[in-house]
């Protein structure tokens, strides 16, 4: 199949390696990945923060992006970004814009997926042949779990991972208090939602944290060190990416202590 990889604002240029693990996974399994250039924001802070008709461009951008008939599915390493496109792009559409819009929105983000969607969906696969001898519990975000609502598919691929040690995390259902603006509108709540989120991954002493969207992760993985809790965060997508030939390690993190603080 050809694969149009969907890179998102945060990761584009923040976290890449997420993205990069996506390509190599996607490759791997023998898909021809590409990267349409012309790809911007998925409009997704925007219409979140009330400027919803000002959106319609970027939706607009997003359908041409992903327009060519040859690309079978758009997949991405965010559970917010794909989140947006299949749950607002659509409706925004509909609202603002012409029925052209809305029938582009409908084409792309009927074939827009999340990493473990695509992998457990419609690869069938949930063994990659990754290698990570760890401890490791996962964040369930919130858009990954009521959006797209992912359901277990993200353990049956990390649990599947040779050598890991997969630990369940306490209210793994609670939000981690990001929220993209909300976390600036509203920081002392959103300080607050954190600060007992990192406190149930602590009490699992896992060595890593692990979840699908390098937001949810960048939130934790700075409230983690600054308490110099020692534990790190990182992509599931990168764990999966991971081999005994080619083992992710601490120096390639894209979660870095010192990016965190």
């Amino acid at each position: 199949m050809r694969i149009a990889l969907f890179s998102t604002c945060i990761g584009d240029a923040l976290f890449p390696d997420a993205h990069k693990a996506t390509a190599l996974i996607l490759s791997r399994l023998g898909h021809e990945v590409v990267f349409p250039e012309e790809q911007t924001c998925c409009g997704q802070m925007h219409i979140n923060t009330g400027y919803q008709k000002e959106t319609l461009g970027m939706i607009r951008s997003y359908a041409d992006a992903f327009a060519d008939p040859s690309i079978d599915y758009v997949v991405s390493a965010s559970g917010s970004c794909v989140g947006a496109v299949r749950e607002q792009h659509v409706k925004i559409a509909d609202r603002f814009g012409s029925s052209a819009d809305v029938d582009g929105a409908k084409k792309a983000s009927q074939k827009t997926l999340d990493l473990p969607e695509f992998l457990v969906d419609i690869e069938q696969r949930t063994d990659l042949g990754a290698f990570f001898p760890h401890k490791v519990t996962y964040h369930a975000s919130c858009h990954g779990l009521r959006f797209l609502k992912l359901g277990d598919r993200p353990y049956q691929l990390l649990s599947k991972v040779e050598g890991i040690d997969l630990v369940p995390l306490e209210n793994v259902e609670e939000c981690c208090g990001f929220g993209g603006t909300f976390s600036l509108k509203n920081p002392e709540v959103s300080q607050a939602m954190v600060s007992d989120k990192t406190r149930h991954v602590k009490d699992t002493e896992a060595e890593y944290l692990t979840g699908g969207d390098s937001s949810c992760l960048m939130n934790i993985g700075g409230a983690l060190a600054r308490q110099r809790s020692g534990v790190r965060v990182l992509h599931m997508a990168e764990i999966l990416a991971s081999t005994k030939e080619h083992p992710w390690t601490p120096e390639t993190a894209a979660y870095s202590k010192e990016k965190m603080l």
